[in-house]
């Protein structure tokens, strides 16, 4: 066994490696650029080396300055994680040459797999089911228009050496392409630094079902069961599962020895992932095969028992695989949130910056539940522009479907992210939804089901009244606290009274609470009651209540005469006011935001790539007017209505803030 490995990569994974590796005892050496200097994995890791400035093309994707890091510290192998150089086939045989262990598949498989064209090829002659599409390269969009024109719309814009959702598009008619080709190329040369371009048939309704596979240098390969990845948005994963809801045993089956078929045609060794499209009558295609440790591995981990980072070790170090094919089962349901700064509001732009408040849910292991937290930050520390939004993994595990869902729901009440934009509102709505919790679900759900962004989920009735009724109780401590100021006048005791108007999501309700030792009840106008207990104190960023005997938790921010509370993706301004408060407050009136409608300004702090029009031009609805980089990623914006461009304030290269202007109308 190895005595020290080096992992090539940063944030969450190269924390989740160092673990697996200190549990072995084996030591670690971290890499980082300037941007990760006080990074979690510098400070995980036994040894720490500086390979470079803050973009990626210019440290954690530089193949000698790797290198140079693996001499430098004597590490007998290299962990790459995901991303970065972690399906690069020149890194792999580096390391070959230099000795070197590369903890993942050889260099000829991952020629042979790791390119999205190659493999396609490969799996055609191996007789496996591929979408269709145009497997050679693309020169320009001219030719990618004639080539989607002979396919059929819609179709995908992929890189050829992409993952993770980058250099990816969906086109639905000749402009998209065109648009889409060089976006796609612009993303794939920044990420992977190869702009390669394929397209494929756009699979309508689809799920995203992926197989897990490991194989020993031994000739021995098993699946590890499927994850169902279909909850995406802008080909981006943001809620994954193990197993899926869809499958049947009999296509899992199938999906599983195809799976393992075409790594061993490829002579493929380590954990690698072979991703499939199905579609709703389980008709599967291959889509791809990564072969690398896949982003949402712990799911898997959760039900099977079986630590694929540890595997992969055991397998580079050439030990063979401890278990056979029969031995894998599934044991219950696990769940996976990704946790990303981007801001749902904003349409899921990035956002930067410091954490002020980072506070995720305690990890526990129990026989009946288990809550997970795989992540790379800290309380304090700083978001960067340079690379993927992904902060952390929150992962919940339950006997069943519905308990791993009600596991994550709470978990979720409890993660506490403050100082940045991120989606936890937003997945916090999805584990609600009445079709997701169905199971019936497809790579489309976040566009069907969310058309016009995410602007905040809308709690029920039932849920609303218990909110109220906390908020009341809640509001009743906070006064009760007040009224034991010291400094008082002599006989100016301030009494609370029992009667509020509890106003939120547009509605009020009139309550009266009776308090006692043990808590409050909280009686509505109609005669319904809620029964409140919980030990918060005021001042404190989470409440965790009791409601009617079922567990509350709410985030809590502070504003006049109430509160601003959150969970399961609401975001609520609470008004608690006496009822002649209540009644002069409905006479005030309401302040409008400022129009910012002349304005063209920047959604998220990042560069300016292009500007598409000069001072003067007549622009139309939904034309592209400049492009914004920012976390690997290009951002189109465009005009929401018809006019003429006044002033254009910004030049390509330029670095904005939040909300500075890029150019004025007239």
């Amino acid at each position: 066994m190895f005595k020290k490995i080096l992992i090539a990569n940063r944030g969450e994974i190269a924390c989740r490696v160092i673990k697996t590796a200190r549990k072995m005892g084996i030591k670690t050496v971290a890499v980082y650029s300037d941007a990760d200097r006080n990074a979690l994995h510098v400070k995980m890791a036994d040894e720490a080396v500086h390979i470079g400035a803050s973009p990626a093309a210019q440290s954690y994707i530089v193949i000698d300055k790797i290198m140079e890091a693996v001499r430098q510290t004597g590490a007998e192998a290299v962990h790459p994680g995901y991303g970065f150089l972690s399906e690069n086939m020149n890194f792999a045989a580096a390391l070959e040459r230099e000795g070197v262990v590369f903890i993942g598949p050889p260099s000829p498989a991952i020629e042979a797999m790791g390119d999205k064209i190659t493999s396609k090829k490969l799996a055609q002659e191996a007789g496996v089911s591929t979408v269709p599409g145009y497997m050679g390269l693309i020169a320009s969009a001219d030719e990618a228009v004639k080539i989607s024109g002979q396919i059929g719309y819609p179709v995908m814009i992929k890189a050829s050496a992409g993952g993770g959702g980058k250099g990816m598009r969906i086109a639905w008619s000749e402009s998209e392409v065109k648009e889409g080709f060089e976006s796609s190329k612009n993303e794939a040369a920044a990420s992977f630094g190869d702009d390669r371009i394929f397209i494929e048939k756009f699979v309508t309704q689809p799920r995203h079902i992926e197989i897990q596979v490991l194989a020993d240098q031994h000739g021995n390969c098993v699946y590890l069961h499927e994850r169902e990845c279909s909850i995406q948005r802008r080909n981006q994963k943001v809620i994954e599962e193990a197993p899926s809801p869809f499958l049947d045993e009999a296509t899992r089956k199938a999906m599983g020895e195809q799976a393992c078929a075409l790594a061993k045609a490829v002579g493929y060794t380590s954990a690698g992932t072979v991703e499939f499209i199905v579609d709703g009558a389980r008709n599967f295609y291959f889509l791809e095969m990564n072969t690398r440790l896949q982003v949402e591995h712990p799911v898997t981990e959760l039900i099977t028992g079986v630590d694929l980072v540890e595997q992969m070790i055991r397998v580079a170090a050439g030990e063979p695989l401890p278990f056979r094919q029969e031995e894998l089962k599934i044991n219950g349901w696990a769940m996976e949130s990704r946790l990303y700064a981007e801001d749902p509001y904003r349409n899921f732009l990035p956002s930067i910056g410091r954490l002020t408040r980072y506070r995720p849910p305690v990890e526990s292991r129990t026989p009946d539940a288990v809550v997970r937290n795989d992540t790379g930050v800290f309380e304090g520390g700083e978001i960067s522009m340079y690379y993927d939004p992904m902060i952390a993994k929150l992962c919940t595990w339950a006997p069943t479907r519905l308990g791993a869902i009600e596991e994550m729901r709470l978990a979720l009440d409890t993660f506490e992210v403050e100082g940045i934009g991120h989606n936890l509102p937003f997945v916090g709505a999805v584990m609600d939804h009445p079709r997701f919790v169905s199971g019936n679900i497809t790579t489309a759900f976040i566009a069907e089901e969310y058309p016009d962004g995410f602007q905040g989920a809308t709690l029920t009735e039932g849920t609303l009244r218990r909110v109220a009724a906390a908020a009341a109780a809640m509001h009743r401590v906070a006064e009760i606290r007040r009224t034991r100021i010291s400094g008082r006048l002599g006989n100016h005791e301030r009494h609370v009274g029992d009667d509020w108007v509890v106003a939120l999501q547009g509605e009020a309700f009139a309550v009266t609470i009776a308090a006692d030792p043990e808590g409050a009840t909280v009686r509505f106008e109609d005669g319904s009651q809620h029964r409140v207990s919980s030990d918060w104190v005021p001042g404190q960023s989470l409440a965790r209540l009791d409601v009617d005997g079922t567990p509350l938790v709410l985030k809590v921010g502070k504003v006049p005469q109430g509160f601003r509370l959150r969970l399961r993706g609401a975001d609520l301004k609470v008004h608690v006011r006496s009822p002649r408060q209540a009644e002069l407050a409905a006479l005030m009136p309401e302040k409008m935001p400022p129009d910012t409608s002349k304005f063209l300004l920047c959604p998220m702090p990042g560069l300016i790539v292009k500007i598409n029009v000069a001072e003067g031009d007549e622009v139309q609805e939904g034309q592209a007017l400049a492009t914004v980089e920012a976390m690997k990623m290009e951002n189109i914006l465009r005009a929401e209505r018809k006019g003429i461009v006044k002033k254009v304030a910004a030049a390509p290269g330029a670095s904005l803030r939040v909300d500075e202007v890029i150019m004025e109308f007239e």
